[in-house]
């Protein structure tokens, strides 16, 4: 873990969900970002960081279900997955 204070990680984290390479991506990392991040512990942030270096069109096809993603990342693509999906 680096020496980045807490609130500058969660800006950074932030912008990298939203400037991704495909807008769909954008729109749904953008979207789990600004509902989970200010939550995570620093863990979940670490996993979330690995996130964020996958490849954009693998991160769309493990979060719409197309293929099984990585098991190290599945419970968090689980979580972004269900940011759309309403709540019951």
């Amino acid at each position: 873990m680096s020496d980045e204070p807490r609130e500058h990680r969660l800006k950074r984290l932030h912008m990298r969900s939203m400037r991704r390479g495909i807008k769909e991506m954008d729109l749904i990392l953008s979207t789990y970002a600004d509902r989970h991040l200010s939550t995570m512990t620093d863990a979940e942030l670490d996993v979330y960081d690995a996130l964020l270096n996958e490849n954009d069109q693998d991160l769309y096809r493990w979060v719409t279900g197309q293929e099984a993603p990585p098991a190290h990342i599945a419970d968090l693509i689980g979580a972004v997955s269900r940011t759309f999906q309403p709540e019951k």
